[in-house]
């Protein structure tokens, strides 16, 4: 069981080197075995990291950070292996899936589907104020009032970051992931 958390752990610190260096080509995605999304998980992971959330975004000090789906999941079974077993500043990580009808305030990572594109406003309605980083691939996500977007750019992930939207929200996103970023307005 070490050895695979160990593993596993090596196998995101990989995946954001590689990110970080900006070598995400086609050729690459294949012969590492590693898709789109395995690299959206690995983001998603990160973001518990680089990201620092009120203490009333949690019920308890030892609370979890919940990690939520709204819409198609197109992570399969790869987020449920990212996040397992995983503590992230003493709190485990969880993972929910959710109905874009749902209360979507019990998350603190919110990935919207792209199947969920058209509740999108009612959702980010629903999440105004509240402490969750709204996470999507959605082309525009950003200027919409999202607050990450993970694009898909030369076959490279790229992200955007609406910091005025997380900061609205009472989120505070590490300077390290904001100069990785594109800053974007709504």
């Amino acid at each position: 069981m070490e050895f695979y958390q160990i593993t596993r752990r090596k196998w995101l610190l990989g995946l954001a080197c590689l990110w970080l260096a900006g070598g995400w080509a086609d050729g690459e995605e294949k012969s590492a075995g590693v898709g789109e999304y395995q690299v959206k998980a690995a983001f998603l992971y990160n973001f518990t990291q680089f990201t620092d959330w009120p203490a009333s975004a949690f019920a308890s000090t030892n609370a979890p950070i919940v990690i939520g789906i709204v819409g198609e999941d197109p992570f399969g079974k790869t987020m449920d292996e990212v996040v397992s077993g995983e503590v992230v500043r003493g709190r485990l990580l969880v993972l929910k899936r959710l109905g874009a009808d749902e209360d979507l305030r019990g998350c603190h990572v919110l990935f919207i589907s792209r199947s969920a594109k058209e509740r999108l406003p009612a959702m980010l309605s629903q999440l105004k104020g509240s402490p969750v980083l709204t996470v999507s691939d959605l082309n525009g996500f950003g200027q919409q009032g999202g607050m990450v977007n993970l694009l898909l750019v030369n076959k490279t992930v790229k992200m955007e970051i609406n910091q005025a939207a997380a900061e609205e929200a009472g989120l505070q996103i590490s300077a390290k992931l904001l100069k990785l970023a594109r800053i974007v307005k709504p």
